[in-house]
């Protein structure tokens, strides 16, 4: 049987670590993401960061295969994103491919999508290097959304087709 004393102590030690719960779940050993781009029609299974260390070479091929389909300009994509990403992929199912439906999007290629009549901002976190939209098959969105939201890392869009992820202000659509 457990003393008063000790429950207390468990109690208190739980609070204390409590709040801190998703920085120990996001100090694993390895990130990888398994991907495929729906535009491209390119696949990547990477390893980008292990043992609290980023692999560049990887993170240069992350944003290669996230550059825009539509100029084949490359920008860095921020790594809080691709952690984010990461991160929802692996409550989703650790071994599950990604979707990709936008990474980095080029001004010219926004500006093409408003024209055409597209919902998209004139002022896009994509164009920023800041966001990402996806699916992974057998998730829904609504269970992807919701897992997005519960790591408040930025906005969380949920569209019929896929999820948007920003590393800007905590807001959801």
């Amino acid at each position: 049987m457990i003393s008063r004393r000790n429950f207390l102590k468990t109690l208190v030690a739980g609070a204390v670590i409590y709040p801190f719960k998703n920085v120990f779940a996001s100090q694993k050993r390895e990130r990888e993401l398994k991907m495929y781009n729906i535009h491209t029609h390119e696949n990547m299974d990477i390893k980008y960061w292990s043992s609290g260390t980023y692999d560049q070479d990887a993170i240069d091929r992350i944003n290669y295969f996230l550059r825009c389909h539509f100029t084949n300009e490359v920008k860095p994509i921020d790594v809080r994103v691709i952690d984010t990403l990461c991160e929802i992929k692996d409550v989703a199912g650790k071994y599950k491919e990604v979707k990709i439906i936008s990474g980095y999007r080029s001004p010219t290629y926004n500006d093409f999508l408003i024209g055409e009549g597209r919902n998209v901002s004139k002022k896009s976190l994509h164009i920023k290097g800041l966001a990402i939209d996806f699916a992974i098959d057998g998730v829904s969105n609504g269970e992807l959304s919701r897992i997005a939201r519960s790591l408040s890392a930025g906005g969380v869009g949920k569209y019929s087709e896929f999820v948007h992820i920003d590393v800007g202000r905590v807001r959801y659509w």
